[in-house]
């Protein structure tokens, strides 16, 4: 299939963003889980010197936030000083931390920064419409985005003003990525409804929901025809991520240049029967669920209510087969180091 004819997303670099603006003004970081705390450092470390972090005063994160040296406060007091605001909590607390903690004390000119569009794109979240509401998502996971940093390098950003009250909402975003170190890989303006509806179906078809089922899948198909689950787990899970890595590295045809005649000749005779019509028609549901906001409805209905689902779900993945072989493997491969 070849690509439909598009214009690219406009992409900036450090030299099209002025550190200078952030430097200047008082950042809050909402949340100090695997985002806040690297972007807070991040920031820091480019020279944003006013920075607080807040946090409810029972988090378990407070310590370490402290120990980093940085301010902790309440969302409120924070939200009551500081110019930018960054929230970095996750998506389904947004709805009620904005609506009792931020929406009371927000002023006009202030800028609001999301890390995803969740909240906003699907109506949990309606800021005023005199402040700044922006896009800034870092393409990684937070610890690595922070290696990476400190390497000198950067990683891939999505940037999108959302609401520009102040004419300057642009040039602010563009600065806090910059802080990030995104300037120094590329920051991808687009839409928050592109980045948000565009992640959840990539979650949840290919990174994670698609992923996860067909490992396990074909995992419990070998094992149920008499193969040994170590010979299994190795042919379905192991091997997944040293493929996976030379596709990244070179790209589908590359990729596919360097694995052996077998697998490139058996991949295109199978792939279509793995992912055929069903696959794509399961595909067009999930996307229409994910526009619709079906799946965010679903989603917070079910943490309205304790996220009763959620934590059945998330004991049954506990009982994986794949992950209890992995377990012996890894006990097998420390044998060796006695």
């Amino acid at each position: 299939m070849s690509l439909p004819v598009s214009s690219p997303l406009p992409v900036y670099y450090d030299r099209d963003c002025d550190l200078s603006i952030i430097r200047q003004k008082r950042v809050l970081v909402i949340g100090y889980g695997s985002q806040g705390r690297t972007q807070a450092l991040n920031a820091r470390d480019s020279g944003v010197s006013d920075i607080r972090v807040a946090l409810k005063p029972e988090s378990a994160t407070r310590p370490k936030a402290e120990a980093d040296g940085f301010q902790v406060v309440t969302v409120a007091e924070g939200v009551v000083w500081a110019e930018v605001i960054v929230v970095l909590t996750s998506d389904e607390a947004h709805q009620a931390l904005f609506a009792h903690e931020i929406s009371p004390h927000i002023k006009a000119g202030q800028a609001l920064i999301f890390a995803h569009g969740l909240s906003v794109n699907f109506g949990l979240v309606t800021p005023p419409s005199d402040v700044d509401v922006l896009l800034v998502s870092p393409k990684g996971i937070g610890p690595r985005i922070r290696d990476i940093y400190e390497a000198g390098e950067g990683v891939f950003c999505l940037f999108a003003v959302h609401q520009d009250a102040t004419g300057q909402a642009k040039s602010i975003g563009l600065s806090f990525a910059a802080a990030l170190g995104c300037g120094r890989k590329g920051i991808l303006e687009t839409s928050m409804k592109a980045e948000c509806e565009s992640d959840l179906f990539g979650e949840q078809v290919v990174l994670c929901g698609g992923t996860r089922e067909l490992v396990t899948t074909a995992f419990d198909t070998l094992v149920d025809a008499g193969y040994p689950p170590e010979v299994a787990w190795f042919e379905t899970c192991y091997e997944l991520k040293l493929v996976v890595d030379l596709l990244w590295e070179r790209g589908m045809a590359g990729g596919f240049g360097k694995i052996s005649n077998t697998a490139e000749y058996g991949a295109y005779l199978t792939g279509p029967r793995i992912i055929g019509d069903a696959s794509k028609a399961a595909m067009q549901d999930v996307l229409k669920d994910v526009q619709s906001g079906d799946f965010v409805k679903t989603l917070m209905t079910d943490y309205d209510a304790g996220s009763p689902d959620l934590l059945a779900r998330r004991t049954a993945r506990a009982q994986d087969a794949v992950d209890q072989t992995k377990a012996h493997l890894d006990a097998v491969a420390a044998k060796a180091q006695n």
